[in-house]
């Protein structure tokens, strides 16, 4: 693996991936220390589908992995990537700012690669709270937010619904059921798809993330506004695959707070 610094000289070009073949491990250099991202690059991409993991967590979860082919099926460019905290084997994130820095240095170096090709950003759980905060410091046309944690579990009094607004931009929010976190409510640009039975891990549902996360992309890649408040991102309109449902819309409420 190379570390690559931000140029399109040199070690990014030695090591990123040719499109159909498997992705390549790149080391990103940031303020907070390096950070490793898995790329599968793409011949003049319609997006760059940049996307990060949860807490704790790795780039290759189930929910990632859905969402990386819905990037792939569309021939977008794509890097899953994992966070300097992880990297160094922390478990928590630690500060918040110093984690957004870290992930806008990240997102720069990528879209320098990607020059005039507009980003989409996401992950999952705390991930997702990260793509939202930074978008639009990013630039991001749109976030995908897979298991959006709404508050920590029994709290729902410390809700971080601010955090999906503070995006500024079109949000995908998708979560389980029965997620303790919550479920965030849909309503301006944030959409909200629920997948019936499933938990905060989106266990066993790579199928339905991946047609959900699929036609959104769609969408996004003609330019149009992805969907009207209330309604999901199904192939067939309202419809969602494998029995998903759309959140209810929202009602007009100031949130109690952001709660990090």
């Amino acid at each position: 693996m190379r570390t690559w610094t931000g140029s399109t000289n040199g070690p990014w070009r030695s090591c990123s991936s040719t499109p159909g073949s498997d992705p390549s491990g790149v080391r990103i250099s940031t303020s907070a220390g390096p950070a490793r991202a898995e790329l599968d690059a793409a011949e003049d991409p319609p997006f760059l589908l940049v996307l990060t993991h949860g807490a704790g967590g790795g780039t290759d979860t189930a929910d990632l992995l859905a969402a990386r082919q819905a990037g792939l099926d569309h021939g977008a460019a794509v890097a899953r990537v994992l966070q300097p905290y992880r990297v160094r084997g922390a478990r928590a994130p630690g500060s918040a700012a110093r984690q957004d820095e870290a992930w806008l240095e990240i997102t720069g170096k990528l879209q320098r690669r990607f020059p005039g090709v507009p980003l989409v950003q996401g992950g999952r759980s705390n991930g997702a709270r990260v793509a939202c905060r930074t978008a639009r410091a990013a630039g991001a046309l749109a976030v995908l937010a897979l298991a959006f944690p709404l508050h920590p579990p029994g709290r729902p009094d410390r809700s971080r619904a601010a955090e999906l607004a503070e995006a500024g931009t079109e949000v995908l929010v998708v979560n389980g059921a029965r997620d303790p976190f919550g479920i965030p409510e849909a309503g301006g640009g944030v959409r909200v798809v629920v997948l019936p039975g499933a938990a905060h891990a989106l266990a066993g549902r790579g199928d339905a993330i991946r047609l959900v996360v699929g036609s959104w992309l769609a969408v996004l890649a003609r330019g149009s506004t992805p969907f009207s408040p209330g309604t999901s991102p199904g192939p067939r309109g309202p419809e969602l695959p494998d029995g998903g449902l759309p959140a209810r819309k929202a009602t007009r409420r100031r949130p109690p707070g952001a709660g990090r």
